[in-house]
Formats: structure tokens, sequence, C-alpha cells
């Protein structure tokens, strides 16, 4: 594969980062266009920017540096960490979402993705439990990247956890989901979601059934 250039598209949205970087943050744009949604997120008025957006051809735009806090995930938590765009890389990912009908991503595209999400990992010394999606740190108030991104095709990249139903933690689900790094302070039906939503996409209805928590505990061992 050849490397990674990513094309310039400066954004003014960004200060500086409080915290050292612990995460890569996974959003769809939910916008009708990537050319609207890298409109938005170069404009000063709009407050909000990610370091990436990565185009439904495969194509990757830089917005941000690195080195610089991009305002990505608003309000959100994971890990106890609560200034995630502080230690975080947020990447978007051009897709309608559930505005427009939640299209399905094109290969090329979530090639692009894992090709991306491996570099900044390698640079950054970062695992693949780090990499997480916007609905994961805002459960409730974010359902992005969705359940159609193929969370589980990132994992045997290596870009992602995947729960393996071989192994179970012997903790309740409340201290299970603390451990995977959701916030034990969010509604509880909201973050049963956002765990599905990821993990079992197919029912993402927030009830904790059985599969739901055979889920919660192999991922739980894992963390």
């Amino acid at each position: 594969m050849s490397p990674l250039i990513p094309i310039a598209a400066p954004s003014p949205n960004f200060n500086d980062r409080k915290s050292p970087i612990r995460f890569i943050v996974l959003h769809y744009t939910g916008m009708e266009t990537g050319a609207a949604a890298l409109e938005r997120m170069r404009d000063p008025d709009a407050e909000v920017a990610a370091h990436y957006m990565i185009e439904e051809n495969g194509d990757v735009y830089a917005l941000v540096d690195e080195d610089k806090r991009a305002w990505h995930a608003g309000v959100s938590s994971w890990m106890g960490e609560t200034d995630i765009n502080s230690a975080s890389i947020g990447i978007e990912i051009v897709n309608g979402g559930h505005d427009f009908g939640l299209p399905e991503f094109p290969d090329v595209q979530i090639e692009a993705v894992i090709a991306l999400v491996r570099d900044v990992m390698r640079r950054h010394l970062l695992a693949p439990r780090d990499v997480i999606g916007h609905s994961d740190i805002a459960p409730g108030r974010k359902d992005d990247p969705g359940e159609k991104f193929p969370w589980r095709h990132l994992a045997e990249a290596g870009c992602a956890v995947w729960p393996d139903l071989q192994h179970a933690d012997s903790g309740g689900v409340e201290g299970q989901l603390r451990r995977i790094g959701y916030n034990p302070d969010a509604e509880h039906a909201a973050v049963i979601r956002a765990f599905q939503q990821r993990f079992r996409p197919d029912r993402c209805d927030g009830v904790l059934d059985r599969e739901t928590t055979k889920l919660i505990s192999a991922l739980a061992v894992m963390s």
C-alpha cells in the first residue's frame, strides 16, 4: 500500500491540547455531501472540526494538526476522561447518517479509514481498544458512526476491539460497562443502545437482553 498522503484543508476550529492523546474517535459527517461537511468544518462560525475527514472515494483530508485540540467530541466521557477533544484524534467519515437513510460505507472508504487509523495508532502508540465511536463517548446524544459501520472488520484489521464469546467476565453489568470505558453516570438504556450499535447492530433497542449481556461480559474481560 502506498503511503497515506492527506489533502491539506486547514480549519481554524482548534485550540491547544490540555492532555496527551489517548483515543481515536470515529464519526460520520451526517450531512448530504462530503463537500458540505468540509465547508462546515472550515467555517469559523461553526466552531466544529475533526483532525481528518475521509471521503466516500477514500480521499483523506487533513483539517487540524494532530498536536492541536480539534473540536469534534462535544460533551462526552470515556475511561473517566471528560475532555475528549484534548485526549483524542477525531476522524470524520463522509456518510449521510441517520438523517439521510444511513447509507452503506463503501469498501474503498473503509480501507482508507483502516489505513489512517493504523497510521495514527502507530505514531501515538495506541491500542485497538483506544479506537472508539462518537456514540460510545456520548450515548443518548450521538449515534455515529452508526450501526452500519463495520466495526468487526476494523477489529479484524487490528484497528478496534470485538468481543470473544469464548471468554466472559463474572462481574455485574454496570461494572463491566465502566471497565470497557462507558460513562457510569449516563442513562442506562442509552449506554446499552450505544453498545448495541457497535457490537450487536442488528437490534439496537437499549434492552439488556441475554445476547447483549454476553457481549458486554466478553468485552469486559478484554478491557
